[in-house]
Protein backbone atom coordinates (compact mmCIF):
# COMPACT_ATOMS: atom_id res chain seq x y z
CA UNK A 1 0.00 0.00 0.00
CA UNK A 2 1.52 3.05 -0.47
CA UNK A 3 1.57 6.36 1.42
CA UNK A 4 -1.22 8.24 -0.24
CA UNK A 5 -3.26 5.24 -0.09
CA UNK A 6 -2.34 4.91 3.82
CA UNK A 7 -3.39 8.41 4.66
CA UNK A 8 -6.99 8.67 2.45
CA UNK A 9 -7.61 5.24 4.34
CA UNK A 10 -6.55 6.90 7.79
CA UNK A 11 -8.90 10.07 7.25
CA UNK A 12 -11.73 7.50 7.30
CA UNK A 13 -13.13 6.47 10.03
CA UNK A 14 -13.88 2.94 11.13
CA UNK A 15 -17.76 3.85 9.88
CA UNK A 16 -16.95 4.72 6.80
CA UNK A 17 -14.50 1.32 6.07
CA UNK A 18 -16.67 -1.13 7.77
CA UNK A 19 -20.21 -1.87 6.82
CA UNK A 20 -22.37 -3.61 9.15
CA UNK A 21 -24.02 -6.92 8.87
CA UNK A 22 -27.41 -5.24 7.55
CA UNK A 23 -25.36 -2.69 5.25
CA UNK A 24 -23.88 -5.53 3.73
CA UNK A 25 -26.69 -7.96 3.12
CA UNK A 26 -28.25 -4.23 1.43
CA UNK A 27 -25.39 -3.63 -0.61
CA UNK A 28 -25.16 -7.92 -1.58
CA UNK A 29 -29.83 -7.02 -2.71
CA UNK A 30 -28.75 -4.01 -4.89
CA UNK A 31 -26.01 -5.90 -6.35
CA UNK A 32 -27.91 -9.11 -7.04
CA UNK A 33 -30.68 -7.18 -8.16
CA UNK A 34 -28.81 -4.97 -10.66
CA UNK A 35 -27.82 -8.56 -12.58
CA UNK A 36 -30.86 -9.58 -12.14
CA UNK A 37 -32.00 -6.42 -14.25
CA UNK A 38 -29.26 -7.10 -17.01
CA UNK A 39 -30.83 -10.46 -17.18
CA UNK A 40 -33.97 -9.77 -17.89
CA UNK A 41 -32.63 -7.20 -20.09
CA UNK A 42 -30.67 -9.83 -22.16
CA UNK A 43 -33.51 -12.29 -22.43
CA UNK A 44 -35.38 -9.35 -23.78
CA UNK A 45 -33.02 -8.85 -26.50
CA UNK A 46 -32.88 -12.55 -26.99
CA UNK A 47 -36.50 -12.97 -27.10
CA UNK A 48 -36.66 -9.96 -29.75
CA UNK A 49 -34.15 -11.59 -32.18
CA UNK A 50 -35.91 -14.97 -31.68
CA UNK A 51 -39.14 -13.57 -32.72
CA UNK A 52 -36.93 -11.87 -35.90
CA UNK A 53 -35.70 -14.94 -36.78
CA UNK A 54 -39.22 -16.85 -36.60
CA UNK A 55 -40.52 -14.18 -39.13
CA UNK A 56 -37.37 -14.43 -41.41
CA UNK A 57 -37.97 -18.20 -41.13
CA UNK A 58 -42.28 -17.91 -42.15
CA UNK A 59 -41.27 -16.79 -45.81
CA UNK A 60 -42.69 -19.39 -48.07
CA UNK A 61 -40.67 -17.95 -51.01
CA UNK A 62 -38.93 -20.86 -52.52
CA UNK A 63 -35.13 -21.47 -52.86
CA UNK A 64 -33.22 -19.83 -54.94
CA UNK A 65 -30.79 -21.41 -57.24
CA UNK A 66 -27.41 -19.82 -55.60
CA UNK A 67 -28.76 -21.10 -52.14
CA UNK A 68 -29.27 -24.52 -53.91
CA UNK A 69 -25.87 -24.05 -55.60
CA UNK A 70 -24.07 -23.48 -52.18
CA UNK A 71 -25.80 -26.72 -50.57
CA UNK A 72 -24.80 -28.88 -52.68
CA UNK A 73 -21.26 -27.58 -52.30
CA UNK A 74 -21.62 -28.43 -48.60
CA UNK A 75 -23.32 -32.04 -49.33
CA UNK A 76 -20.00 -32.68 -51.81
CA UNK A 77 -17.60 -31.68 -48.96
CA UNK A 78 -19.41 -33.33 -46.63
CA UNK A 79 -19.23 -36.48 -48.44
CA UNK A 80 -15.95 -36.22 -49.13
CA UNK A 81 -14.83 -36.29 -45.43
CA UNK A 82 -16.22 -39.61 -45.61
CA UNK A 83 -19.63 -38.63 -43.73
CA UNK A 84 -22.90 -39.86 -44.78
CA UNK A 85 -25.00 -37.20 -42.82
CA UNK A 86 -25.47 -33.51 -42.48
CA UNK A 87 -27.44 -31.56 -40.75
CA UNK A 88 -29.02 -29.10 -43.12
CA UNK A 89 -31.00 -26.61 -41.17
CA UNK A 90 -31.99 -26.12 -37.29
CA UNK A 91 -34.95 -23.96 -36.67
CA UNK A 92 -37.08 -23.42 -33.69
CA UNK A 93 -40.17 -25.71 -33.31
CA UNK A 94 -42.96 -22.77 -33.32
CA UNK A 95 -42.36 -23.36 -37.53
CA UNK A 96 -44.27 -26.52 -36.99
CA UNK A 97 -48.27 -25.75 -36.95
CA UNK A 98 -47.86 -28.76 -33.80
CA UNK A 99 -44.73 -27.17 -31.98
CA UNK A 100 -42.76 -30.32 -32.81
CA UNK A 101 -44.98 -33.14 -31.69
CA UNK A 102 -45.45 -34.94 -35.19
CA UNK A 103 -41.43 -34.79 -34.87
CA UNK A 104 -41.33 -36.24 -31.21
CA UNK A 105 -43.87 -38.87 -31.91
CA UNK A 106 -41.91 -40.13 -35.27
CA UNK A 107 -45.23 -39.99 -36.95
CA UNK A 108 -45.14 -40.12 -41.00
CA UNK A 109 -47.10 -37.12 -41.67
CA UNK A 110 -44.84 -34.63 -39.75
CA UNK A 111 -43.39 -32.94 -43.01
CA UNK A 112 -47.20 -31.85 -43.02
CA UNK A 113 -46.54 -29.72 -39.49
CA UNK A 114 -43.84 -27.72 -41.46
CA UNK A 115 -44.28 -24.42 -42.66
CA UNK A 116 -41.88 -21.48 -44.05
CA UNK A 117 -38.33 -22.13 -45.16
CA UNK A 118 -38.36 -25.33 -43.25
CA UNK A 119 -41.53 -26.89 -45.62
CA UNK A 120 -39.45 -24.93 -48.70
CA UNK A 121 -36.44 -27.02 -47.84
CA UNK A 122 -38.71 -30.43 -47.27
CA UNK A 123 -40.07 -29.68 -50.48
CA UNK A 124 -37.24 -29.18 -52.46
CA UNK A 125 -35.63 -32.96 -50.72
CA UNK A 126 -39.06 -34.61 -52.38
CA UNK A 127 -38.67 -32.61 -55.78
CA UNK A 128 -35.17 -33.12 -55.89
CA UNK A 129 -33.38 -35.21 -54.05
CA UNK A 130 -35.33 -37.93 -52.98
CA UNK A 131 -35.53 -39.35 -56.44
CA UNK A 132 -31.88 -39.19 -56.57
CA UNK A 133 -31.66 -41.59 -53.56
CA UNK A 134 -31.57 -38.90 -50.20
CA UNK A 135 -33.14 -39.44 -47.43
CA UNK A 136 -34.70 -36.43 -44.78
CA UNK A 137 -35.08 -36.51 -41.20
CA UNK A 138 -36.44 -34.37 -38.60
CA UNK A 139 -35.45 -34.63 -35.02
CA UNK A 140 -35.90 -32.35 -31.49
CA UNK A 141 -32.15 -31.34 -31.19
CA UNK A 142 -32.71 -29.48 -27.77
CA UNK A 143 -35.23 -29.63 -24.80
CA UNK A 144 -35.10 -26.34 -22.97
CA UNK A 145 -37.68 -26.93 -19.84
CA UNK A 146 -38.53 -29.86 -20.97
CA UNK A 147 -40.41 -29.02 -24.02
CA UNK A 148 -39.31 -29.58 -27.80
CA UNK A 149 -36.96 -27.02 -28.75
CA UNK A 150 -35.25 -26.45 -31.78
CA UNK A 151 -35.51 -28.91 -34.90
CA UNK A 152 -32.99 -29.98 -36.67
CA UNK A 153 -33.32 -31.38 -40.55
CA UNK A 154 -30.48 -33.89 -41.61
CA UNK A 155 -29.89 -35.22 -45.26
CA UNK A 156 -28.44 -38.38 -45.63
CA UNK A 157 -27.24 -40.59 -48.30
CA UNK A 158 -25.53 -44.58 -48.44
Amino acid sequence: MTDKNKSSLDNLSDDDIFMSVKELKAYVTEVEMAKAKKSVESMGRAEKAKEELLQRLKSDQPISPERLRAFTLRVKATAEGGQTEMLIGRFPSELCSDHGRAINMAEPDWPETLQGLPRQAYLTWKEKLQPLGYQLKALIVDWPEGVPGDVGLYLSWK
